[in-house]
């Protein structure tokens, strides 16, 4: 099956959404969405990327989000090496600059890195001569939790632009709600973050948002509500006073999403805190909630995002063209 990719200009690397131009991030959701139909179908195999090589780097732990990318890539026909970085040189005292230098020696065509360090998957792609695609690095980026974000809204809702969204919870150590951020407000959406003031960067409103520290003026009227895992392995120190008093004040319920639009869609990035974040009978809603269509939309994501940026015919010398 041959796929639309018009629009979709050839990038180096994918590093995160802020800089994308509308056409850009257009084409990579319409070339998405035509991947939707092949992972429905019994066979899911493709071989437009066979004979490609790609790494899976993963400095954090994260199965989600690794075997996403896994699948997306098997099923374009590359191979797929996943390293594990638990038993790896890393562990043994190796920079993160020797092992990019060693696996560059091999010959990859891409290597998808999650790091914990913001910067470093940025560092890293001036280092090798592949493609590197940022599988979300510290609190800085996570451009494809983004892209899928917003493929599933433009399937629901037929646009972007226009609605309101509201990114709610921990935004300071959310590089999920910084990718949106950047993606919504390029796609002429308007974004609502709101959480508590412990949880929220200072320079925050200078994305272009607009800041709520209170859930039901934050969720007034909005179209979307996007929640966000709260990280305590990020946090060094006390940022909320406790779990109960944090799902009281700003986790998801019924209650609160009453000042919502009557049909506002649910989101989360996973994995989901139950009674932390977000209530589940909020969080199961089948009318509103579109959790595991997010994850479903992953998958068609990363296999446009491994096309546009590594598909295509190669010259003689094996680069691709």
């Amino acid at each position: 099956m041959t796929k639309k990719r018009t629009g979709v200009p050839r990038l180096p690397h994918l590093l995160g959404i802020e800089g994308l131009s509308p056409e850009t991030i257009s084409g990579l959701l319409d070339l998405s969405e035509s991947y939707i139909v092949q992972n429905r179908s019994l066979d899911k195999r493709r071989d437009l990327l066979a004979g490609r090589t790609v790494i899976n780097l993963f400095f954090e732990n994260s199965t989600r989000t690794r075997t996403s990318f896994e699948v997306a890539a098997k099923r374009l026909g590359a191979d797929v090496i996943n390293m594990d970085v638990a038993t790896s040189s890393v562990r043994k005292g190796e920079t993160l600059l020797d092992t990019a230098m060693t696996l560059n020696a091999m010959r990859p065509d891409a290597i998808v890195v999650r790091h914990a360090e913001s910067g470093a998957v940025n560092l890293l792609s001036q280092k090798v001569n592949c493609t590197v695609i940022n599988a979300g690095d510290g609190q800085h980026e996570h451009p494809t939790q983004a892209l899928l974000d917003a493929l599933t809204i433009r399937r629901r809702r037929g646009r972007l632009e226009g609605l309101l969204v509201a990114i709610c919870g921990d935004i300071m150590h959310s590089r999920v709600a910084r990718s949106n951020i950047h993606l919504l407000n390029i796609m002429g959406a308007r974004v609502r973050v709101v959480g508590p003031p412990t949880l929220m960067p200072t320079d925050i409103d200078r994305m272009g948002v607009e800041v709520h520290y209170n859930m039901r003026t934050g969720l007034k009227d909005v179209d979307i509500v996007m929640m966000l895992r709260l990280q305590t392995e990020r946090m060094q120190g006390s940022f909320v006073p406790s779990i109960s008093e944090y799902f009281r004040f700003f986790g998801l319920d019924h209650d609160k999403l009453k000042v919502a639009k009557p049909d506002a869609l649910i989101m989360h990035p996973g994995p989901m805190n139950r009674g932390v974040e977000i209530d589940s009978e909020v969080a199961d809603d089948l009318d509103r909630s579109v959790i595991h269509e997010q994850v479903e939309m992953g998958v068609t994501v990363r296999m446009a995002c491994l096309d546009a940026l590594i598909g295509g015919r190669r010259n003689a010398m094996g680069a691709v063209a």
